[in-house]
C-alpha cells in the first residue's frame, strides 16, 4: 500500500532512513573536506565551477539535506531531514513521469549500493520498462581495476547496472564504469547514485539519483545544474525498509504520468 506524506515521514525517521541517521557527524564532516580538496574517490565524477570550500559544503548539505548546520557540532549525532527527502521523492518522481510520457525513452538505471538501494533501482528499472522505457545495457562484462586496485566488472541484474567483484556485487563509488557505459550508448535518462550518477550528470544526461549525508558531491552537482534531483537519505539501511519509499515514488510518477 502506498503511505500517505505523513506515514511515509513517520516510517523514514522509525527506520533510520531519515532522521537520526547512523551516518556520524564526524564521517559528514570528513567527507566534505575531502571533497573540498577535490578527492576523486568523493567527487563521483563531476566537476564543479564554484570554489566549494568546506564551509560551502555544510551549508549546502545543511540546506539540502538537513544536516546540522553548526560547523562547531563536530562529533556525535548528525541527522536528514526526512521532509526534504520526501520532497525530493517527489520532485524525481515528476521527472521521471515527464519521461516516461515521451516515446520509449532510453533509460539506464545503475547502483553503487547493492546492499541497499539496489531494492529501490529494481523497482524502478521494472515500473519503467512496463511504462515502454527502453532499459539500456551498455558495456555489459566490461572490465577494469578500480579503487581499490581490485578487478571489477560491469553485470546487470534485470536492467540495474552494478559492479561484479570475484561473483559478488559490491559497493563503489567509481566513476569509471558509467563513463565506459556512455561511450558505448547515450541514454537519455538515468536514474543512479553515486559514480554512476555523478559520471552521467557530468555527461550531461539528465539524471536523478540518491545520496546520503555523508556523499555531497551529487547534491553539488544538483546546484550547479549537472543533477536534476538529488534524494537525500541514508543509502544502506535494510533493503525492505525502503519499500514504502518506493511505492510512495511510484504513486507520484503514476499519478504525474
Amino acid at each position: 500500500m502506498t503511505p500517505s506524506r505523513a506515514e511515509l515521514h513517520e516510517h523514514l525517521v522509525r527506520t533510520a532512513i531519515a532522521g537520526d541517521v547512523a551516518t556520524s557527524r564526524e564521517n559528514n564532516l570528513d567527507h566534505y573536506r575531502s571533497l573540498a580538496l577535490r578527492d576523486p574517490h568523493y567527487t563521483f565524477g563531476l566537476t564543479f565551477e564554484a570554489e566549494w570550500t568546506f564551509h560551502d559544503i555544510l551549508d549546502l548539505m545543511a540546506r539540502r539535506a538537513g544536516v546540522t548546520a553548526d560547523p562547531d557540532h563536530q562529533e556525535g549525532q548528525d541527522v536528514i531531514d526526512p521532509a526534504r527527502t520526501i520532497d525530493a521523492v517527489e520532485e524525481m518522481g515528476d521527472r521521471i513521469a515527464k519521461v516516461l510520457r515521451r516515446a520509449a525513452p532510453r533509460v539506464v538505471v545503475a547502483t553503487g549500493h547493492p546492499t541497499g538501494l539496489l531494492a529501490v533501482h529494481l523497482a524502478l528499472a521494472r515500473f519503467a520498462a512496463d511504462r515502454g522505457a527502453v532499459l539500456l545495457t551498455p558495456a555489459e562484462g566490461w572490465t577494469y581495476t578500480g579503487w581499490p586496485g581490485r578487478r571489477r566488472r560491469v553485470r546487470y541484474l534485470n536492467g540495474v547496472a552494478m559492479l561484479e567483484e570475484r561473483g559478488s556485487f559490491v559497493h563503489s563509488h567509481d566513476p569509471d564504469p558509467m563513463r565506459a557505459m556512455l561511450a558505448e550508448e547515450r541514454p537519455d535518462f538515468v536514474i543512479a547514485d553515486h559514480g554512476w550518477a555523478g559520471a552521467a550528470g557530468e555527461a550531461g544526461i539528465e539524471t536523478v539519483g540518491f545520496a546520503d549525508s555523508n556523499d555531497p558531491a551529487l547534491f553539488l552537482g544538483e546546484a550547479e545544474g549537472k543533477i536534476a534531483v538529488t534524494v537525500p537519505l541514508d543509502d544502506n539501511v535494510l533493503p525492505r525498509y525502503y519499500g514504502p519509499l518506493t511505492a510512495y515514488l511510484l504513486d507520484r510518477v503514476n499519478r504525474s504520468l
